[in-house]
């Protein structure tokens, strides 16, 4: 009966209980059927109540004692099974989760095994790729090696065809520099002998004034002191005779300015811009001036005891007069005159004693002075500055006229009045190769009315004509002109050739192929000429030049 019942127990883990119910007693098995059905879940307590209740029944039934001692035994079994069995659940609960943690992995892992296949096929074709890159970069190393190595053979040959150049060159070089000696000895012998013969020519020219002064001086001092006799013994009715003639004087002079402002802006000036005269016109005008002119010079001399505004309308009428007799024949013939009108505008005109003074003349009284080219007042100045230029040979005194000028001409009303008196052909009156000391001073004057403003379409205006193309045409020409004088050139050329209608006159006087064998023979390092001559061209329609050019020459 024991043996039965302990040789169950360890065999059989689920089947526990209804073993237990065949080998018990009927009495116990009763109670362990009772036991058996509640839930193994249950707990301890319930198990613990069972326990005395069995015991108590037994007590009460007097069940024998190895039967309580099997019953114990089996009690102590199930309560071993029963934490087995909880154990047992865990477990399978720790195993369940595991699985379900392996399953999860083992999904993550097909989904890397699956990116592995894809990166391995992506390999292998980067691989490939990569192999037919290299050996097409491995081919162009091959044939890049190779031009390579022609080009050097080819640089090879220039550089020795290059060196050989450079030994000519250089021997030219050195004839050059023999030439140039010899040719600087000729020029300095050539200056030498030009100063001498101006020195000698100036000379002839101070003679022949200083022999003029002295007969005009000659015959004023006869005049002045007949008078001098006479206010010796009329001393009083001088003295009321004076009071009385300054403003009759001043009343005739006014009148005379009048009648000078208006012939000169009616008649001269008009005359002068008009074209195509004809010459029975033209020789009565000048015929007229060559008259009158002589006796304006001789009343310059009263211009200090003359109201300074009157000054104006004579030096205006003397201007205008000028440039009617500069049109024709008639300045030939008054060479005199013109030299001693333009020394007494250029220095002005002083008050003596002999003119004017006498024993009663206030001592306080100031000597008074007529100042023409050295006034104050733009427009006399001006029109002063443009008598001198045409009238005085004399290079100091053109210098100074020039240097004047050119400061006038900074200022607006400087370039409205030389608009207003047609200054144009004054200043190519000097624009000659044989005045070098004159010829840059000349044309800066024509650059101050190149800058930007509102006179530089009428001055480009006034120069589209054909003695201003043609006086640019033969300077051009001369070989020896100095480079600072064609950039200035050009610059009034680039200013011109934007009007298209002046293409004629570029093409009448052939500057157009003057400019172009310029630009071919100029070298690089003259950067600002270069970019005017380009411009020239490309204005003209000669070359196709990048209008880059243009606008930076415009600026300029």
């Amino acid at each position: 009966m024991n043996v039965s019942a302990t040789d169950a127990i360890p065999n059989t883990v689920t089947y526990t209980y209804t073993e237990t119910d065949v080998t018990l007693p009927s009495n116990l098995a009763a109670n362990t059927v009772t036991f058996s059905d509640h839930d193994i879940s249950s707990g301890l307590v319930r198990k613990i109540v069972s326990k005395p209740e069995t015991r108590i029944l037994s007590d009460q039934r007097l069940i024998p004692s190895h039967i309580n001692q099997i019953y114990d035994e089996l009690y102590v079994i199930h309560q071993k099974l029963q934490q087995e069995n909880s154990a047992q659940q865990e477990y399978a609960l720790q195993l369940q989760k595991r699985e379900h943690f392996l399953a999860e992995r083992e999904a993550l892992l097909f989904k890397h095994e699956a990116a592995l296949t894809k990166i391995r096929g992506v390999e292998e074709e980067v691989h490939a790729k990569f192999q037919i890159i290299k050996e097409q970069h491995e081919a162009e190393v091959k044939q890049l090696s190779e031009t390579l190595k022609e080009k050097t053979k080819e640089s090879k040959r220039l550089k020795s065809s290059f060196d050989t150049l450079k030994e000519m060159n250089d021997s030219l070089k050195k004839q050059k520099t023999s030439l140039f000696l010899k040719l600087s000895d000729v020029s300095e012998q050539n200056k030498k002998m030009e100063v001498q013969a101006r020195k000698v020519q100036a000379r002839l020219e101070n003679l022949q004034r200083k022999h003029e002064f002295l007969t005009i001086q000659k015959s004023k001092d006869v005049s002045q002191a007949m008078q001098e006799i006479k206010s010796v013994k009329q001393e009083k009715m001088a003295a009321t005779s004076k009071v009385c003639k300054g403003p009759f004087n001043s009343h005739v002079y006014e009148l005379l300015t009048v009648l000078m402002d208006w012939i000169s802006d009616q008649f001269l000036k008009v005359k002068i811009e008009e074209e195509g005269r004809d010459n029975q016109t033209l020789t009565y005008t000048q015929e007229k001036c060559a008259k009158l002119l002589p006796i304006v010079a001789e009343q310059l001399q009263w211009m200090p005891f003359v109201n300074p505004k009157l000054h104006m309308p004579v030096i205006k009428f003397i201007y205008w007069a000028i440039r009617q007799l500069n049109c024709g024949t008639q300045h030939s013939t008054m060479t005199s005159t013109m030299r001693r009108l333009g020394e007494d505008i250029f220095k002005g005109i002083g008050t003596k004693e002999k003119q004017h003074g006498s024993s009663e003349q206030p001592a306080e009284s100031k000597p008074k002075i007529a100042a023409f080219f050295k006034s104050s007042i733009l427009p006399l100045r001006f029109v002063s500055t443009l008598i001198v230029l045409k009238t005085v040979t004399q290079a100091d005194y053109l210098a100074q006229a020039f240097d004047s000028l050119c400061v006038d001409l900074k200022t607006d009303e400087g370039k409205a009045l030389f608009l207003e008196y047609q200054s144009v052909p004054v200043i190519l009156s000097h624009l000659r190769i044989s005045s070098r000391g004159l010829l840059s001073n000349a044309i800066d004057g024509l650059l101050q009315m190149t800058m930007e403003s509102g006179f530089l379409q009428p001055f480009l205006e006034a120069c589209s004509n054909e003695s201003f193309f043609r006086t640019c045409s033969v300077l051009l020409r001369n070989p020896k002109l100095d480079l600072p004088i064609v950039e200035k050139l050009s610059i009034i050329l680039q200013k011109l050739s934007r009007i298209k209608s002046n293409k004629k006159m570029f093409e009448l006087f052939t500057i157009h192929l003057m400019i172009q064998e310029l630009q071919r023979t100029t070298h690089p390092n003259h950067a600002f000429l270069c970019i005017n001559l380009n411009s020239i061209l490309f204005n003209l329609g000669l070359t196709k030049t990048n209008s880059l050019i243009s606008s930076l020459s415009t600026g300029h």
